[in-house]
């Protein structure tokens, strides 16, 4: 296997992008394999490396079909819905709390309004 050739920062050249870059084109890689990478020197670190494919070997975004759609509904509906109190929080809920924030941080104060 052959080495890949490696390029400075901001020097590629045409024909060659990055994941974003593709996506931003409405393209995707593929499954073809990495062409080029791009090198970005660090002082104290090592290079920031970005990997680059070829775009005339690119193929176009599979267009959403409706089923994929509703998974991601579904998906996200899971993420904001509180396994605790089985509400929609109205927001991701965050996995630091595993609970939306009410359930997370009950009010004392709530409770003693209640005796």
């Amino acid at each position: 296997m052959g080495a890949l050739p490696v390029f400075r920062w901001r020097l590629a050249p045409d024909g060659y992008a990055t994941r974003r870059q593709l996506r931003a084109r409405g393209l995707r890689p593929g499954g073809q394999d990495v062409a080029a990478q791009l090198e970005r020197p660090r002082r104290r670190r090592g290079p920031l490396v970005a990997y680059l494919y070829r775009v005339d070997l690119a193929k176009p975004v599979r267009p959403m079909t409706p089923a994929r759609w509703a998974a991601l509904a579904k998906a996200n509906t899971a993420r904001r819905t509180c396994p605790q109190c089985r509400r929609d929080a109205g927001y991701v809920i965050p996995p630091s709390l595993g609970t939306c924030v009410p359930c997370a941080h009950p009010d004392p104060a709530e409770s003693l309004r209640s005796c």
